[in-house]
């Protein structure tokens, strides 16, 4: 083999290394809401800087979600509305889901098993789609949230 082809080919296997073991990471998460294995997301709210993801955990055994109240986000993903899994539902796992925020504002949310908004745009239980009745017919807080999005490093 010449030497010009075996160098050409050298620098065609480097080239293809460099192209197939660049990684490209994930924005990192900031902060996790959880659903402890009872009907409520913790911590009620959290502050983070655009640029930076949340993800919620649903360690409970029963399906939440993540439903946006776009009346007063101003932080983007509007229109959100995602099933959160319950173990029960998701052999055994908690179920997970990530958003990330880029730019500042807020992002309000609820579980529309657990709450519906009511005329002035706030949770309030039952939810439409079910909810959860204790023994005496009570359904307890409606399930919701907010996160507070801070302008991150430059805005």
């Amino acid at each position: 083999m010449s030497s010009t082809r075996l160098f050409v080919g050298l620098i065609i296997v480097t080239l293809g290394f460099g192209i197939s073991n660049t990684i490209y990471a994930a924005p990192p998460i900031a902060r996790q809401v959880i659903v402890p294995g009872e009907d409520r997301f913790s911590p009620f709210a959290i502050t983070i800087r655009s640029g930076q993801s949340v993800q919620w955990v649903n360690l409970d055994t029963d399906d939440h979600t993540v439903v946006s109240n776009d009346f007063f986000n101003t932080a983007g993903h509007n229109g959100t509305n995602v099933l959160l899994k319950g173990t029960d539902s998701n052999g055994g796992v908690p179920g997970t889901f990530i958003l990330h925020f880029s730019h500042p504002g807020t992002f309000v949310y609820y579980c529309r098993f657990h709450a519906h908004l009511d005329n002035f745009h706030q949770p309030a239980a039952p939810g439409p789609d079910g909810g959860i009745q204790d023994q005496n017919g009570n359904f307890g807080t409606p399930m919701n949230g907010i996160i507070t999005v801070l302008p991150g490093p430059g805005q």
